[in-house]
């Protein structure tokens, strides 16, 4: 028997962009269906945004995210400011997105592309754990924490 999980984004209007970024950045393929899609008339508002989405690569890199009925701002739903203090990382958002690689050049390709637009929380450098490991925000509001796993 075995178990998988997603990690799943709650976005406010802007699932679509930030999916496809995210398809930009790790390849695979991307699945979207809009509520449109599913039923909802076309001359709704929020008929065009995201019910379902997903982005899945050979490399085992998932990830899904909707908009949230109703929400039409730009951002991860719960938003959250994150910021260096003491040497700490201190944030009000419940979760980040853990991004693991093997190495630290196939880390950098990922994170450099994610940077784009993004706040960086903590540099992508070697620490005490990794011979690379850095945190961001990117520009939907996600917070990502990369690190080099081996």
């Amino acid at each position: 028997m075995t178990i998988q999980t997603t990690t799943h984004l709650n976005f406010r209007g802007d699932a679509r962009p930030a999916l496809e970024f995210y398809q930009s950045v790790f390849g695979g393929h991307l699945v979207v269906t809009s509520y449109g899609d599913a039923g909802m008339p076309a001359d709704l508002p929020g008929a065009d945004a995201v019910l379902f989405g997903l982005v899945a690569a050979d490399s085992g890199f998932r990830i899904m995210g909707y908009d949230i009925p109703g929400e039409t701002e730009g951002g991860i739903a719960g938003g959250g400011a994150t910021r260096r203090e003491h040497g700490t990382t201190v944030t009000d958002q419940a979760m980040f997105v853990s991004l693991g690689a093997d190495s630290l050049d196939e880390l950098k390709g990922y994170w450099d592309a994610l940077a784009s637009g993004a706040t960086v929380v903590e540099p992508l450098a070697a620490s005490a754990w990794s011979p690379g490991f850095g945190m961001l925000t990117d520009r939907f509001g996600v917070t990502w924490s990369a690190s080099v796993t081996r």
